[in-house]
């Protein structure tokens, strides 16, 4: 019978960090297609702080597509020999990246309009709320693991 329940709570577990990973990727390829396609005009539209060139927006737009891309071979690689990021890699990305951008913003004075100060301030809250709950899907507990 514990063997049963154990059972219904790793396949709980496992859909849960399915659910997580693939709206993890949506946001990341999302917001990094929007980079990468239309650097100033994601950065205007969003009242975000110009650059004087595109690149790093569009290199930020890539690696964002790239995560969200191996999110989703995490998610539907798992019946294939191949693996992709993990939620454990997300929940790094997440806790750092959104950690970061938390201190810019607490720390330094950002010269841009306040949509833009509200838009990072809601990207740096979603990311770090998704690596939180990322965090307490606790990923590293699979096949009947205990913690």
């Amino acid at each position: 019978m514990a063997n049963v329940m154990r059972s219904e709570v790793d396949v709980g577990m496992r859909q849960k960090s399915r659910f997580l990973l693939v709206i993890d990727g949506v946001m990341n390829i999302l917001l990094g297609t929007l980079l990468l396609l239309f650097p100033a005009g994601v950065l205007d539209l969003l009242g975000l702080p110009e650059t004087s060139t595109h690149f790093y927006p569009s290199i930020l737009g890539a690696v964002l597509v790239g995560i969200g891309v191996a999110l989703f071979i995490e998610v539907h690689g798992a019946r294939r020999p191949v693996t992709g990021l993990g939620l454990a890699g997300a929940i790094a990305i997440n806790i750092f990246g959104g950690g970061a951008l938390l201190v810019w913003l607490l720390v330094a004075e950002l010269d841009m309009p306040t949509r833009g100060h509200i838009v990072l301030w809601c990207v740096a809250v979603a990311v770090l709320t998704i690596g939180v709950f990322e965090l307490l899907a606790r990923p590293w507990r699979y096949d009947g693991q205990d913690a």
